[in-house]
């Protein structure tokens, strides 16, 4: 056979090998240019931006918390300040097993039962990577014991911080309020305002009181300082640093040593009592009976604490002053005299004929005045002094409501003060438009009856009441009353003066305020229905009492405090000016349930003016003041308006 011979191509061999090495070169050249180009805009045009990467993985940027502003009284006395404390911490995401991991701490820090459930309640409002305490103020002797444990702890460390306190505790706690933790409503408050920037690294806010209403004064400016940390996240050394300004120092117009005695005025009564100065406004005592213990809400109030704060039955979280809303009694009855001779309806030599009751034209309704058998012959001063409620009714009729309404609006009845406070109420002060509204009924004339005497609708807070006082003391120009004098800043330690300036000027006559603080005047002297307020003193008080009704009696019954439960007595009203020829400071005092103002009140209101007018301290009494009872004196009415003491 013959074999055929297969000659190779190699022309077409060197062919298909250069392809190939074309192809693989083209691949390689493609793979460089795209690595090449990848590098140039890594490294040229995206420089700048991943060079601020690098730098901030190589540099943490730490916010510095600045130190809290001071509260100081009108003379220096300290009522809030900071004082630096340690803390035990946990970050519980770092940590494997919680539980366990606060149990093996508790056998080396004291961790109490009201510590573990302060932590459940941040756990719960916080998130995992977010740090929370565990303890605070730790002693050095616990600092200690954990340091040299601290390994076996991942997640948890300790950390120096400045814990807000409150020398007086509950004497200022409605004035000063509390700080506590930020929450979610504080940050989307925050973020509205464009203020959370300056609040990075910072746990707490005022929540409440002047902390709350001056929180962009007393929270100053956070710092900021520039760390290289190295891999592990470990400072390596500080780069720069910007220091934080510290918040500014609130002086207050309240005088520390006044606020004192007016609490320790109060002993065993609940109640409320304000002090202004007429001449500007400054408010020198504010005082809510009784107050709670701020410093339980700085680190989160417990369960325990709360409840019991909360379900009390004297109320110390109501802030009495801003918020209590109470019928004003008889100290209506100077602004409702001078609303009847602004008006012409009554004049200074007009007198009435007091049988012990007031009947309204076309009715034998009777509306009974606090004393059986009447005053007899009335004049608009002795109406004050003694305190007729029949010449108040009748007054009231013939004024009407529409002008009862516009004159006491002018003195702030039924508004807001505008106090540097947050949380106040406007009261109530009727009118036909708002019955209408409250209830779709029309006002009736015997609605206006009650109205003379500071009953039925009407409502008052003491600091309204407080407020008209002082600008029945100035002559008619009024103020907003407000709790700071001044700011000074913490880095110039320049003093800003606030300005308070009159809000009103009624413009009254001369003769007609002269003729109600002279009746004032003799209210407080013997034959008036506040004699012991001015005994002995050496200078003039104008005041008046009030009785405000609490529950109605039956027909037929007469009213015995003795015979009913304690919080069902009269609230106690006492106003005063002093000196009357020229004030120098208006009290209001409220005390619940005290009976009658010029037995329970006015004694607490004399040792306020006392101090403030003579620097005279009141002497240490028992604990156990006497309620005062008021004689049994009722009887029936048959307008339902029951008859009391004098007031």
């Amino acid at each position: 056979m013959n074999k055929q011979v297969e000659l190779k191509n190699h022309q077409q061999e060197i062919f298909n090998f250069r392809l190939r090495l074309f192809i693989g070169i083209g691949f390689v050249s493609l793979l460089l240019g795209t690595l090449l180009a990848r590098f140039v805009y890594l490294q040229v045009m995206r420089h700048d931006y991943y060079h601020t990467l690098a730098e901030k993985n190589r540099i943490s940027i730490m916010p510095i918390v600045p130190n809290r502003g001071l509260i100081l009284d009108r003379n220096g006395v300290v009522l809030a300040h900071n004082y630096s404390g340690y803390t035990l911490e946990i970050t519980p995401s770092k940590v494997v097993n919680l539980q366990a991991t606060i149990d093996d701490l508790a056998r080396l820090v004291d961790i109490a039962p009201r510590d573990r459930k302060r932590f459940r309640k941040l756990q719960a409002e916080s998130h995992d990577f977010e740090t929370l305490m565990i303890r605070s103020r730790l002693s050095d002797d616990e600092v200690a014991r954990f340091a040299a444990q601290q390994y076996r702890f991942p997640g948890v460390e300790i950390k120096a911080r400045l814990f807000r306190e409150y020398p007086y505790s509950d004497k200022t706690s409605h004035l000063l309020g509390y700080i506590g933790r930020i929450n979610e409503a504080d940050v989307d408050r925050l973020e509205e305002n464009e203020s959370a920037a300056n609040y990075r690294g910072t746990d707490y806010i005022g929540k409440t009181g002047l902390e709350q209403y001056y929180e962009h004064e007393l929270h100053g400016t956070t710092g900021i300082e520039q760390v290289e940390v190295d891999s592990a996240g470990r400072a390596v050394r500080i780069l720069s640093r910007t220091p934080p300004v510290s918040g500014n120092t609130l002086v207050l117009s309240i005088d520390a040593k006044l606020q004192e005695i007016a609490e320790q005025a109060f002993g065993e009564y609940r109640g409320a009592l304000v002090a202004i100065d007429p001449a500007n406004g400054e408010v020198l005592a504010f005082v809510s009976r009784p107050g709670y213990d701020p410093s339980l809400f700085v680190d989160g109030i417990d369960a325990d604490s709360w409840k019991t704060l909360n379900d009390s039955p004297d109320h110390p979280l109501n802030n009495r002053v801003l918020r209590g809303q109470y019928p004003s009694g008889s100290t209506i009855k100077p602004f409702m005299a001078l609303a009847g001779l602004y008006y012409n309806i009554r004049s200074p030599s007009q007198t009435i004929s007091d049988p012990g009751f007031y009947t309204l034209s076309g009715s034998s309704h009777h509306y009974r005045d606090w004393k059986k058998g009447g005053h007899g012959t009335v004049d608009l001063f002795k109406s004050i002094v003694i305190s007729c409620d029949t010449y108040y009714y009748g007054l009231a009729v013939d004024l009407g409501i529409d002008n009862i309404f516009d004159f006491l609006t002018r003195f702030g009845f039924g508004k807001k003060t505008g106090i540097d406070l947050e949380g106040e109420t406007s009261g109530l002060l009727p009118s036909q438009e708002w019955k209408m509204k409250r209830f779709r009924q029309k006002w009736y004339t015997g609605d206006t009856v009650s109205v003379g005497i500071g009953q039925g609708y009407s409502l008052l807070t003491p600091l309204q009441l407080a407020a008209a006082t002082a600008t029945l003391a100035n002559d008619g120009v009024g103020y907003r009353p407000h709790l700071v004098r001044e700011v000074r800043n913490s880095a110039t330690l320049e003093a800003r003066r606030l300005e308070n300036k009159p809000t009103s000027d009624l413009k009254l006559d001369a003769a007609h305020l002269e003729l109600v603080k002279r009746a004032m005047v003799a209210v407080t002297q013997p034959g008036g229905t506040a004699s012991q307020a001015s005994a002995g003193a050496p200078y003039t008080i104008a005041g008046k009492t009030g009785t405000a009704q609490v529950v109605g009696i039956k027909q037929g019954e007469k009213y015995d405090a003795s015979k009913l439960d304690e919080r069902h007595r009269d609230h106690a009203w006492f106003m005063a000016f002093a000196p009357a020829e020229k004030p120098r400071i208006a009290v209001v005092v409220l005390a619940e349930n005290g009976g009658h103002g010029g037995g329970t009140a006015a004694p607490i209101a004399r040792k306020v003016m006392d101090y403030y007018l003579l620097g005279k301290v009141p002497p240490v009494e028992p604990k156990d003041l006497p309620q005062a009872v008021q004689a049994a004196s009722g009887v029936s009415a048959a307008s339902g308006v029951p008859e009391v003491e004098a007031d």
